[in-house]
């Protein structure tokens, strides 16, 4: 008789832990159908939830009330954890891919340093001792393996919108200037280049469309799109993560005083007042 209470108090626990697992099993699918929105459709659902359900038993057996946390959020945190984690779970570029991709990136800029405006592919190619279709193929490769991409900045639906929110007001708050200066530092582009990034990433356009309207061909419409995250990169370090920026500063020639000028000229497109206007109270885009 004497090993009943602990089992009897084992046993209550327990039944606590699944009470709390299917009370919040709604958060997984807010969060699920969060992420959905932000990532390519042949992502599948169902092993999202999988794993957010997963995450949300782990939660439960993890989580301890006197920190004074409520359970949703210290669960959201973890759910999200867990769908990152499967999500990259599915990125089958292997680490040549990405290799060869990090070359060809080093091998643009060096090229833009010395020659003061963006290399052709076929000078790349040259430079890397390769073939115009060799980077070709390997940009392909990388494209359609990143799960991410700058549609997770286009406005969710309300069904969207987890009921429980996972930032804090200082986190909302950075993510809010984040998403600021990224708009800003999209507006700052030189028109050719905001062309393409608003053209690919935001309106979601083929990619010929845009080559027909620039007038150039795919291959260039490619390679203003690569430039333009660089600099799109490089310029929310130089404003956000200083110490990124300072891994690797801009030679010094043209080329460096342009990227210097686009730098200082997302700075004075706004305060931080107008950067958080672009957004709501929830981080949520508002209508331009």
């Amino acid at each position: 008789m004497s090993g009943e209470g602990p089992f009897i108090e084992r046993r209550g626990e327990e039944r606590r832990g699944e009470d709390i697992v299917r009370a919040n099993m709604p958060l997984v699918g807010h969060l699920v159908r969060e992420m959905l929105a932000r990532v390519p459709s042949h992502v599948n659902r169902d092993d999202l939830l999988s794993a957010g359900y997963a995450a949300l038993v782990s939660a439960a057996r993890g989580f301890d009330a006197e920190r004074g946390v409520p359970f949703a959020r210290f669960a959201a945190a973890r759910v999200r954890g867990a769908l990152l984690d499967e999500l990259r779970g599915l990125d089958w570029a292997s680490r040549s891919v990405r290799q060869r991709a990090r070359r060809v990136d080093a091998a643009r800029e060096e090229l833009m340093a010395e020659l003061g405006r963006t290399p052709t592919v076929q000078e790349v190619a040259d430079k890397l001792g390769c073939t115009v279709e060799d980077i070709e193929h390997g940009e392909g490769d990388v494209h359609r393996a990143t799960v991410f991409s700058l549609q997770g900045f286009a406005t969710a639906t309300a069904d969207d919108i987890v009921t429980e929110p996972g930032a804090g007001p200082e986190e909302m708050l950075l993510r809010r200037e984040r998403f600021g200066y990224l708009r800003h530092a999209v507006e700052a582009l030189p028109e050719r280049l905001r062309t393409v990034v608003q053209g690919y990433f935001f309106e979601e356009r083929p990619m010929v469309q845009i080559a027909a309207d620039l007038g150039v061909s795919e291959s260039r419409v490619s390679q203003l799109r690569a430039e333009a995250l660089v600099l799109l990169r490089d310029g929310l370090n130089t404003h956000l993560d200083p110490a990124m920026a300072a891994e690797n500063p801009p030679k010094e020639g043209c080329v460096a005083r342009r990227r210097a000028a686009y730098y200082d000229k997302i700075a004075s497109r706004g305060t931080l007042r107008t950067r958080l206007d672009l957004t709501g109270p929830d981080g949520l885009p508002l209508a331009a």
